[in-house]
Formats: C-alpha cells, sequence, structure tokens
C-alpha cells in the first residue's frame, strides 16, 4: 500500500477538532490541490468561499441542522456551483449565450465535489481532519442571501477542516459495505433480498427490521431531509425559469 492509498483508506470524517488555527500556507496547499482536480473543460465550474466571519460561521452552523461544530471548526470552506463565471465571460466576449440549464449546473456541482476531495485528501496527508456538511442544501434561500449568492450560483457543499483531537484519532473509522455489493461487471442490477442482508450483516447488523426504520426515520425522512429536498426542487423551479 502506498501513502497515497493509505491516506486515502485512513481518512474518516472528524467533528471534533482542536483549539489551533490551520496556518495559512498549509490551508493555501489544501486550496492548490483542490485547483488542480479534474474539471471538465478545464472550465473550473466552481467557487470557493473561504469563511472566516464567525458571525457567518454561526448563522451556517444554524442553518445548516443546528450543528455546533460547523461554527467551531478553524477552517469553513463553501464549494458553490459556479454557472455565472463563464456565462459573464461569453457576454464579456460578445457571445449571445443562452442562460445555463439543469445540465450545465450538475457539471458544475461535479467539479465542485471533485475539488472538494481533492481539498479532503490534501488536509489528510497533511494531518488536518475534514467533515462534508451535505446540510448546506437546507434553507438555500437565507445561505444564499448570507453569502450573496445569486441565481446562477448553488451551495454544492460545505467542508470544514481542523486539526483532530486524539480521542478523533483514535475513533474507529465505519465499516463500508463490501466490494461486491457495489462492482457489477457492464450491467446494473438491484440486490436480491438475500444479499441486501447479507450487506448490512458484513457490518455487524443483523436486526435489519428495527435498524434500518430507525435509520430510515433519522435520515431519508427527517426534517432536514424534507426540507434539502424543498429547498433544491425550489432553486431548480428558479433555474429553469432564469
Amino acid at each position: 500500500m502506498n501513502e497515497v492509498t493509505r491516506q486515502l483508506k485512513a481518512r474518516k470524517s472528524v467533528r471534533v477538532f482542536e483549539d489551533a488555527a490551520v496556518p495559512p500556507e498549509i490551508l493555501d496547499e489544501i486550496l492548490d490541490c483542490a485547483f488542480a482536480a479534474p474539471t471538465a473543460g478545464c472550465q473550473m465550474l466552481y467557487t470557493i468561499l473561504h469563511i472566516t466571519d464567525q458571525a457567518k460561521k454561526d448563522a451556517l452552523s444554524a442553518l445548516c441542522d443546528n450543528q455546533p461544530f460547523i461554527a467551531r471548526a478553524p477552517v469553513v470552506l463553501v464549494f458553490l456551483a459556479d454557472c455565472r463565471r463563464w456565462l459573464d465571460a461569453y457576454r464579456l466576449a460578445g457571445v449571445d449565450a443562452p442562460p445555463p440549464r439543469e445540465a450545465d449546473l450538475l457539471l458544475a456541482c461535479a467539479d465542485a465535489f471533485i475539488a472538494a476531495q481533492n481539498a479532503v485528501t490534501a488536509a489528510q496527508s497533511l494531518g488536518l481532519g475534514s467533515c462534508y456538511i451535505g446540510d448546506v442544501w437546507e434553507n438555500r434561500e437565507k445561505i444564499s442571501e448570507l453569502l450573496a449568492l445569486d441565481e446562477f450560483t448553488f451551495p454544492a457543499t460545505l467542508l470544514v477542516l481542523g486539526y483532530p483531537t486524539e480521542q478523533q484519532k483514535k475513533r474507529e473509522k465505519p465499516r463500508r459495505f463490501d466490494r461486491h455489493f457495489l462492482v457489477f461487471e457492464n450491467a446494473y442490477r438491484p440486490l436480491t433480498e438475500t444479499e441486501q442482508r447479507a450487506m448490512f450483516e458484513n457490518q455487524g447488523d443483523e436486526d435489519l427490521e428495527k435498524t434500518l426504520p430507525e435509520f430510515c426515520r433519522r435520515k431519508y425522512m427527517s426534517e432536514f431531509a424534507n426540507e434539502m429536498r424543498r429547498s433544491v426542487a425550489e432553486y431548480l423551479r428558479g433555474f429553469r425559469r432564469a
């Protein structure tokens, strides 16, 4: 196992950080690695907001499903899917380019996610912990107002970084599903009931009739999940009309 694969396999979400600032040169290195990520047509269809204003950190913490560790994180980065920059550039050059549509937004989201994952991997290699915050899709209207976003920029993900506490370093990484439940050859197929049960049993979960309903209520059917769906659906309706 080389160092890159070791770091990728070792990385886990960290939500408790030491009270220590991340040096500017370390953050610059992480951002440079984000910029080096694969990108559609070398367009870099994203913008990164480095949130340093504590009041904005506090607001994001509340708006993203009330998660206090966001406000306490040494580094908070919001990765925007940015369909504005190239549209403005085209028009600057005299091109009568139409407004972007849903496919353009998905492409920009992919660029933002890939860049964010490069940042996560770089942070891990430099001794920092990280955590993705998908809840940045919640309360999108309020978050857009807070961050001065417009109709062609969307908060794809939020990333917090910092030096993990000793407890976080020692905490076991959650197990992943085994490969043969995730990798098929040439064509997709749904898992059989036997395979579904085996997939969870391999993680030590043998009481699916109890654990899966609880997980579904806590995640898939939760208030925050419904708010994310509403928020994104409302954004897409406006995006189509733009």
